[in-house]
Parts: structure tokens; C-alpha cells; sequence
């Protein structure tokens, strides 16, 4: 069952560079649900097709875990890879596409079933009926449970969910201290709406937040920095504990292989950050004060 609890989501996108034995990678997945980390995010084609079969390997090796974990994959995307020659770079949301990337996802994962499959990326060329189609066919075999969208606006959010019997469970976006675009295109403000709760990929700007020299960059740092010694606590925390403010209670995907790392974000729900230094960070962004 989709957990709707839980403020965090394990990123397995770059699992293919983490270099992680079979038995270490268990090991990692154990030490998640010790805290209290269940979910699992992937997608067919991350690391150039090959993420979910590396976890997949470390699943069997113990198949009783699988009650344990929720798992995640996403599809619509094709890329070149020597695993697909006949692939070039498109979207394709096709009812058989779907129906073959799940399956193949199912093999890799080692799994009989997935808890949440999206649509990885909007498609100009998407037919609602056909997606809707291939969904209902993968919840009527058992073969996923749920499904939703990734960086869907909300007009196309809404055209795939006219098509469908049963609501869609959430929208993958991006949004950070320094990416406002989903706040400004209605794309919170419409899911909020529905009372679903989105998922946040790159909670930290994809690492730009620490690197890219921008003045909005650079105020947003220093905003934080500020902040950092007012809470006592770590800059990459403040960045966190300001989605964990917001009301829509967004599910932040965390992109480390670092287990401490990945304490420090949680212990970031530790942290009570008042409206007063929210707006502050806010401010920083956007370059201006408010109206």
C-alpha cells in the first residue's frame, strides 16, 4: 500500500555510481527501514537501464523484505543505450510501451508488483485513453497499485485524470529553496487542491545550491548560512525543514548513499522554522520583498 506517512522517499537514481556490493546495498536498504525510510524511488532507465536490476539483486537475496518497502518506478522516457539500440531520445507513452517497460521493471526489481508507477515526463503526443488503458490493465493483473505523474503542469494533470476511474496517488516535482517554478506555474496551489501530496526531486537544487555562483544563489546561501547558526544545525537542513514547513506536506527524495547524510535530513523534522525565517529564504530567491 503507497505509504502517505512518511516525509522521506530513498532516490535510487544514481544508484548504478554508488558502487555498492549486492549484500552492502542490502545492508543500506536495512538501515533505511531501521530509520523508518520504506519508500524506494526509481525509474526504467535510470543509470542508462540498469538501477532497478542492481536493487533487484540485492532483493533477493532477501525476497521476505519486499512486505517491508514501497517501490516506485517511473516510465515514458526512451533513451540511446546498448541495451535498447533501436531507442532514440523521445517520450513515449504508448499502451505498449507502458505494458513492457512495467514488465521489465517487475524482472528487474525482482518483484511480482510495484506500489507506484508514473509517468516519467509529459508527452505532446500522450493519449490520455491509451494511458489510461494500459493503467487500468496493470491494476486489474495486480501488477501496480497505484499511479501518478512526474512534472506534470496542472491542465496535464487534469486531461490524464479525466481518463481514469480511480485518483491519481502524486506528481513528482522539482522544487527547492532555489526553484520556485512549481509554486509560480499553479502546480503546488492545484495539489494542494486535491489534497495530494507532491514529490520533491532535487530538495537541494541538485547540488547548485552549494556551487552555482548566481546572486539569487549566492543571497539564498547566505540567508541560510545565517540560519544555520541561529538553529544550530547544518545548511542543507535549513534547506530541508523549508519544504517540510509548507502546509502540502511535501515527500522530499533524498539522493544520498551516505547514511549519515541522510540522518541529518531527517533530523531536519527536529527543526521548528518560523514564518518570519521561511519568508526570509523566500526573499532571498526571488530578489526582492514581497508586495
Amino acid at each position: 500500500m503507497l505509504n502517505q506517512n512518511n516525509n522521506f522517499i530513498q532516490g535510487c537514481w544514481r544508484l548504478n555510481s554508488w558502487d555498492f556490493s549486492d549484500n552492502e546495498l542490502l545492508n543500506f536498504i536495512y538501515q533505511l527501514l531501521d530509520l523508518g525510510v520504506n519508500c524506494f524511488d526509481h525509474a526504467d532507465i535510470y543509470g542508462d537501464y540498469s538501477c532497478e536490476a542492481i536493487f533487484g539483486r540485492a532483493m533477493r537475496l532477501a525476497p521476505q523484505i519486499r512486505h517491508k518497502i514501497n517501490l516506485t518506478s517511473k516510465c515514458g522516457i526512451k533513451l540511446p543505450s546498448s541495451k535498447f539500440p533501436d531507442h532514440t531520445h523521445i517520450y513515449d507513452t504508448s499502451y505498449q510501451h507502458i505494458i513492457d517497460s512495467v514488465n521489465r521493471s517487475l524482472v528487474n526489481l525482482s518483484t511480482d508488483y510495484l506500489d507506484l508507477l508514473l509517468i516519467h515526463r509529459p508527452d505532446p503526443l500522450m493519449d490520455p485513453e491509451e494511458v489510461a488503458r494500459a493503467f487500468e490493465q496493470l491494476k486489474q493483473d495486480g501488477k501496480v497499485l497505484n499511479f501518478g505523474v512526474s512534472n506534470f503542469l496542472p491542465h496535464q494533470f487534469e486531461l490524464l485524470q479525466a481518463y481514469l476511474d480511480f485518483p491519481l496517488q502524486t506528481n513528482q516535482i522539482e522544487v527547492s529553496v532555489i526553484e520556485h517554478q512549481n509554486f509560480d506555474n499553479g502546480t503546488i496551489n492545484h495539489l494542494h487542491k486535491l489534497k495530494i501530496r507532491p514529490q520533491v526531486w532535487s530538495p537541494l537544487g541538485g547540488g547548485s545550491l552549494f556551487t552555482d555562483s548566481s546572486p539569487a544563489n549566492a543571497r539564498v546561501r547566505q540567508v541560510l548560512s545565517n540560519l544555520a547558526d541561529k538553529y544550530n544545525c547544518k545548511i542543507e537542513q535549513i534547506a530541508t525543514v523549508w519544504l517540510l514547513r509548507h502546509p502540502i506536506r511535501f515527500q522530499i527524495l533524498l539522493g544520498s548513499s551516505k547514511i549519515d547524510r541522510i540522518r541529518d535530513m531527517l533530523d531536519s523534522q527536529q527543526i521548528e522554522l518560523s514564518r518570519d525565517d521561511w519568508f526570509q529564504i523566500w526573499i532571498a530567491q526571488v530578489g526582492h520583498d514581497i508586495p
